[in-house]
């Protein structure tokens, strides 16, 4: 199918993180088909939108910008060609990238169950194939992964910049541009940013050996190991889970399932792999020129990620805005679990980048969405970018210093009219409500000021009081089909929620408000909110498919970790109801990298600490760190090194074997919503192992 006469668009996506893979090729549960009639719902007890979603759907959609079609216009710009095929399979045999799932998207059909706005966006974001940024000069392919790859065409080589995800859609990628357009050596990568789409394929582009003979520079911001590392690790599992909430990882491409990720269609499934930049970017500005290409990089931490950076090719007069200027307003705070980031800040990196490039730009790409071409258009969308994250921040502190609470500013802020009027000021990856949110957050923390919400009672606690108060379930259920009768469903989401945390085997009363939350999921301009909405409902009704969560955290990533990361984690893993009354303290001592660690378990707490060893330890373990890598990744045991003579154990064993049996080997299959019994099933790790220490969710967030 052919957009516009010369632009041959994407086929769509099947979604390639956590369950969705195995559920689709495998059958381990998850929901099947994307057969996209609006008509049917994939699930037997989904509900099409009501007559009050419809009358939303309208009332909003007069008041967008449909006129202006410029993003259209600049998503075609510059194309090249599109693949001969649809797939990109992964190495292990899965399918890593599926462009036939979301075909449905270009039929011309407008789709109720979708917001307007939502479903532009996901039009826009079907762009799949090779484009031309600058002539003879800089290439995108887009539609391969979440993010784009580009590709700087030097005097002899390529630079790639952000590798996308995965390995086998990186390499698809240069294969691709090298077969339209000649083949050419990369000689340097750029990771713009610090999440594993912009990173984690830099595999399929590059050779190891290459990067670490200084062949070929890779190039990262100051803090992007560590960032890369740490954002994912101390509550990884508990993001893991979230994910599948906010990413919708659970439910078909469809109409009433996942219609789009924002900043593109989803995440590849494949090889994650990380290879160590050699050559950090450590000013506020530093210029670097590799293969005859100038590039000025800009220092932009603590916005869209703790580690990121633009660039300036002032021989181009062109800028890369990273993911901090994109088709959408992202995240402020990030519902899969994030620290909440810095919107003002945001907007003053954004602000620099206008006023030290923007002058004189005429070209600026990005790792997602699409180019912009001209200095006037330039100018407007990073305005429009900069005062929405100001705006965002400045009117939410302005209500907070009123007096309007946390619980309170997503249903007083609004962005103003002026901006609402402008694509590039909406937001399909955040949203005005819980951004609103994380402003506060970020500034004031949780507590609203009432007393009682200090440490309130939990939901299983508070609930069976108001279902009593309130005259029980069955005047709550019939109250509740009143409300959702009206086309009220918050207000029946706020009844019937309390119901179903009080009677959770109540499966009347979770039907009834997974009706209530399909309702506001369709309403939902932000896919995030969308998602989350339509996935609780999902659970409500079906509980959790069975199946075995696809990893994606691979030995890059646990060889870049850094040992006291691990035992950080360790700590965190311990059971310690089993701990009270355990004492012991271990040395740890990696000859190869010459570290050294004391870890003591009192309190019933471990704690470690670098540079320090004990002088009368319970224990000295003796290991490698090349070594630890494998227990770390839970391919190999203490005893299987020791065994092999890798590792040794100098004192009592006794404070290892007590520690190695209080942990606990996190599982993503855990109840949000009550009585939705958790059915996935995930092997244990081995005694004092803990893999998948980065589960596969801070790819674009």
């Amino acid at each position: 199918m052919r957009f516009s006469g010369t632009l041959t668009w994407a086929l769509g996506i099947t979604l390639a993180t956590a369950i969705v893979a195995t559920g689709h090729a495998q059958g381990t549960g998850a929901p099947a088909g994307s057969g996209a009639v609006e008509g049917k719902h994939f699930d037997p007890k989904g509900n099409l939108p009501s007559k009050y979603t419809i009358e939303l759907r309208k009332g909003v959609s007069a008041t967008l910008p449909f006129e202006d079609k410029r993003d259209f216009d600049e998503a075609k710009k510059g194309f090249i060609a599109e693949p001969p095929f649809l797939k990109i399979m992964a190495d292990a045999g899965n399918v890593a990238w599926d462009m036939g799932s979301y075909q449905w998207l270009l039929q011309g059909k407008d789709f109720p169950s979708i917001h307007a706005s939502l479903q532009r966006q996901a039009v826009l974001n079907m762009a799949y194939g090779l484009y031309e940024v600058l002539p003879g000069k800089i290439y995108q392919v887009r539609g391969f992964d979440l993010a784009n790859i580009s590709f700087i065409k030097g005097d002899t080589g390529w630079i790639v910049f952000d590798p996308l995800t995965a390995k086998e859609t990186a390499r698809a990628a240069l294969e691709f541009i090298n077969e339209k357009l000649g083949k050419r050596p990369v000689l340097g990568v750029v990771y713009s940013h610090s999440h594993v789409d912009h990173f984690g394929g830099v595999r399929g582009v590059v050779d190891e050996a290459d990067v670490v003979s200084g062949k070929v520079k890779v190039i990262a911001p100051e803090g992007f190991m560590q960032a890369a590392i740490e954002e994912n690790v101390f509550s990884g599992n508990a993001m893991s889970r979230r994910t599948q909430y906010s990413y919708a990882v659970l439910l078909p491409r469809d109409p009433h399932g996942h219609v789009d990720q924002s900043i593109g269609k989803n995440v590849a499934s494949g090889n994650v792999g990380l290879i160590a930049p050699n050559l950090i970017i450590k000013k506020d500005f530093e210029e670097v020129t590799i293969d005859g290409v100038k590039m000025v990089f800009q220092n932009t931490p603590d916005t869209e990620a703790p580690a990121e950076m633009n660039t300036w090719f002032p021989q181009f007069k062109t800028i890369w805005a990273a993911e901090n200027v994109t088709g959408t307003i992202h995240n402020i705070y990030t519902l899969r679990g994030a620290r909440v980031r810095n919107a003002l800040n945001w907007s003053k990196q954004i602000n620099v980048a206008l006023y030290k490039f923007g002058q004189e730009a005429e070209v600026m790409f990005a790792s997602h969405s699409w180019p912009r071409w001209g200095n006037a258009r330039i100018q407007e969308v990073l305005r429009t970018q900069r005062d929405t994250y100001a705006n965002l921040n400045n009117q939410s502190l302005h209500y907070a210093n009123l007096g309007v609470t946390i619980n309170e500013i997503q249903n007083v802020y609004q962005l103003p009219p002026s901006l609402w009027k402008q694509w590039s000021a909406h937001s399909y990856h955040g949203s005005e409500q819980h951004n609103s949110r994380g402003v506060i957050n970020r500034f004031l923390g949780y507590w609203d000021g009432n007393p009682l919400n200090i440490a309130p009672l939990s939901p299983k606690d508070s609930a069976p009081l108001y279902v009593e108060m309130m005259g029980g379930s069955d005047r709550i259920k019939a109250k509740g089909k009143e409300l959702i009768g009206q086309g009220r469903y918050l207000e029946a989401s706020e009844i019937l929620n309390k119901l179903v945390f009080a009677q959770s085997g109540n499966q009347e009363a979770k039907n009834l408000l997974a009706d209530a939350f399909e309702q506001l999921g369709y309403q939902k301009e932000s896919p995030t909110l969308r998602n989350i909405f339509l996935q609780g409902a999902y659970e409500l009704r079906n509980g959790l498919p069975g199946g075995t969560p696809v990893r994606s955290s691979g030995p890059d990533m646990i060889r870049a970790m850094s040992t006291e990361n691990w035992l950080d984690f360790i700590g965190i893993s311990i059971d310690p109801r089993k701990a009270e009354g355990m004492r012991f303290t271990i040395n740890v001592v990696t000859p190869d990298n010459g570290e050294q660690y004391l870890v003591e378990m009192s309190n019933a707490t471990l704690t470690n600490i670098k540079g320090v060893q004990a002088g009368k330890p319970d224990l000295t373990i003796t290991i490698n760190r090349a070594d630890l890598n494998q227990v770390m990744m839970g391919a190999s045991s203490f005893d299987d090194l020791i065994r092999a003579g890798k590792a040794k154990f100098d004192g009592d064993r006794k404070p290892f074997d007590q520690l190695r049996g209080i942990l606990v080997a996190f599982t993503p299959d855990f109840e949000i919503l009550p009585g939705t019994a958790a059915k996935m099933s995930t092997p244990g790790a081995k005694p004092f192992e803990v893999p998948d220490l980065l589960p596969p969710h801070s790819a674009g967030d």
